[in-house]
C-alpha cells in the first residue's frame, strides 16, 4: 500500500512538472505575443487579455504548490492571498481605473520610445550634432517669432489670431523637422517614454538601476545641448533681420510698442513661471497625441496600404511607393507631434480667452526670440534698464520649467505603464542622488570616450 501511495506521488510531481512547463511555455507564447504588439501597435484589449492569462497562470501554480505540499497550510494562505486580491481589483474602481490607465499608458509609451531616442546622445561626438542641429533649429525659431509679431500686427479676431499663430508655430516645427534639426522643449516629453523602457526587470538588477543613471546623465547633457544651440542662434537671426530693417527701411522689423509689451510679459516678477509651466504641459500633450497618432498609424498598418494598394502603386510606381510608406512610417510621431504642438500652442490661449481665463505661452526658445526683438528695437539703451535684465533672468526659469515639468509628466505616465514600486522608485532617486553627488559634472558635459 505504501509503494503504491509512493508511486502516485512520483506520477502527481511528474505531471505537475509537465503541467508547469506548459504553462511556461504559454507565457513564453505570451510573451511573443507583446513583442509582436511592439513592433506593429498597441491594443489594449490584447494587453488586458495576456495580462489575464499571467494572472490565471499564477493561480494555477498555486493550485500545484497546494496539491503537491506536504504541510498545505501556507500553500492555502498564499492561495487564498491572491484570490482575496483578484476579487479586490475586479470589485474595486480605483484599481480598475489604475490598471486601465496603466495599459493606456504602456500603449502610448511604447510607440514613442522609439522616437525618444533620437533625442538622446550618449558620447562627445553625438552631443557636438545635437548642438548643431539645436542651432538649426534655434534659426528657424528665430523667423518664427518675426512671423510672429507680424501675424499680430494683422489684428485678427481671438480664434483666427490664435489659429494663424498655432499654424505658424506647428509649420516652423515641421521645418525643423524636415530639415533633421531640433527644438530643445520638444525632448523630454518624446524622451521619457524611451527611459522607461529600461524600467523593465529594475527590481531584480543593480547593474541596471546604474544603466538607468547613466540614460537620465545622457538626456539632462543632450537637453543642455538643445537649449544652448537654440538659444544660441535665435538671438542672432533676429538681431539681424531686426538691423536688417533698419538698414532698409529706417526702421525695425518689429516696433517700439511690440518691444514695451515683450518687457512687460516677459518680467520675471510677473506670471511668466505659471505660464511656462502650463506650457510644458501642452508640450506634453503633444507627445500623448503623437504617440497615438503613431500607434494608430502603425495598428492599422496604414504604411502597408501604402506601400501596397494598388492606386498608390499604379500613381507613384511600386518603389516610390515603397520609399513613401517608409518615410511616414519614419515620420508619423514628428509630425503629429509638431502638428500638435503649433496648435496647441496658438489655440490654446485663444480658447482660453473665451471663458476669461487670461492664459498665455511661454516657450524659452520664442521667448528668447521676442527678448532679442525687442533689444533690436530699442537699441543698446536697453541694457543699462532693469526691466531688460528682469526679462533675461526669467529665460533660464522659463526653459526649467518648460522642460521640467513635460519631462514630469511623461515620466509619470511612462512609469504608471510599467507600474513600478515605490521601493523601486526610492531606488532609482537615491541612485541619482548619489551620482550627482560623486560626479555632478556627468549631468551636463559628455565624457571624451
Amino acid at each position: 500500500m505504501a509503494h503504491r501511495d509512493g508511486a502516485d506521488a512520483a506520477e502527481r510531481l511528474q505531471q505537475a512538472q509537465y503541467l508547469r512547463a506548459v504553462l511556461q511555455a504559454c507565457v513564453a507564447a505570451a510573451d511573443s505575443v507583446r513583442q509582436h504588439l511592439d513592433e506593429h501597435g498597441i491594443s489594449v484589449d490584447l494587453v488586458f487579455q495576456i495580462d489575464q492569462l499571467r494572472r490565471r497562470r499564477e493561480r494555477m501554480e498555486l493550485l500545484l504548490d497546494l496539491l503537491l505540499a506536504p504541510q498545505p497550510a501556507s500553500a492555502w494562505r498564499r492561495l487564498i492571498e491572491a484570490l482575496a486580491e483578484a476579487a479586490a481589483e475586479r470589485r474595486g474602481l480605483g484599481r480598475l481605473l489604475a490598471r486601465h490607465y496603466a495599459l493606456l499608458a504602456r500603449k502610448v509609451t511604447e510607440r514613442s520610445a522609439e522616437t525618444g531616442e533620437h533625442y538622446i546622445t550618449r558620447d562627445r561626438a553625438g552631443w557636438l550634432e545635437m548642438l548643431r542641429h539645436a542651432a538649426g533649429g534655434g534659426a528657424v525659431i528665430g523667423l518664427t517669432t518675426l512671423a510672429k509679431f507680424a501675424l499680430g500686427a494683422l489684428a485678427l479676431p481671438i480664434f483666427w489670431a490664435g489659429l494663424a499663430a498655432g499654424l505658424n508655430y506647428a509649420i516652423s516645427f515641421v521645418i525643423v523637422q524636415l530639415l533633421h534639426w531640433t527644438v530643445a522643449t520638444k525632448q523630454p516629453a518624446m524622451t521619457a517614454p524611451s527611459m522607461a523602457a529600461r524600467l523593465d526587470g529594475i527590481g531584480r538588477d543593480e547593474q541596471a538601476v546604474e544603466g538607468f543613471v547613466d540614460e537620465v546623465a545622457h538626456l539632462l547633457r543632450s537637453q543642455m545641448a538643445g537649449i544652448v544651440g537654440n538659444l544660441a542662434l535665435v538671438v542672432p537671426v533676429v538681431l539681424a533681420l531686426q538691423g536688417l530693417g533698419w538698414w532698409w527701411a529706417g526702421a525695425p522689423l518689429v516696433g517700439q510698442t511690440d518691444a514695451h509689451y515683450v518687457l512687460h510679459s516677459l518680467d520675471i516678477l510677473g506670471p511668466s513661471a505659471l505660464f511656462a509651466a502650463f506650457t510644458g504641459v501642452l508640450l506634453f500633450a503633444s507627445s500623448l497625441i503623437a504617440g497615438w497618432v503613431e500607434n494608430w498609424f502603425v495598428f492599422q498598418r496604414l504604411d502597408s496600404a501604402i506601400a501596397w494598394n494598388p492606386r498608390s502603386r499604379a500613381l507613384l510606381g511600386p518603389e516610390r511607393a515603397q520609399r513613401w510608406a517608409l518615410w511616414w512610417r519614419a515620420n508619423v510621431s514628428g509630425l503629429a507631434a509638431n502638428t500638435s504642438l503649433g496648435l496647441l500652442l496658438g489655440l490654446v490661449p485663444a480658447l482660453g480667452s473665451f471663458f476669461g481665463l487670461p492664459i498665455e505661452v511661454r516657450h524659452v526658445t520664442l521667448a528668447m526670440g521676442q527678448l532679442a526683438a525687442a533689444l533690436g528695437a530699442l537699441g543698446t539703451e536697453l541694457l543699462q534698464q532693469p526691466e531688460f535684465w528682469r526679462c533675461l533672468a526669467a529665460i533660464p526659469v522659463i526653459g526649467a520649467l518648460n522642460l521640467g515639468v513635460s519631462f514630469f509628466l511623461a515620466l509619470r505616465v511612462a512609469l504608471a505603464s510599467r507600474q513600478l514600486k515605490l521601493k523601486d522608485q526610492a531606488r532609482l532617486r537615491d541612485a541619482i542622488l548619489g551620482r550627482l553627488r560623486r560626479a555632478p559634472a556627468s549631468f551636463f558635459w559628455p565624457p571624451r570616450g
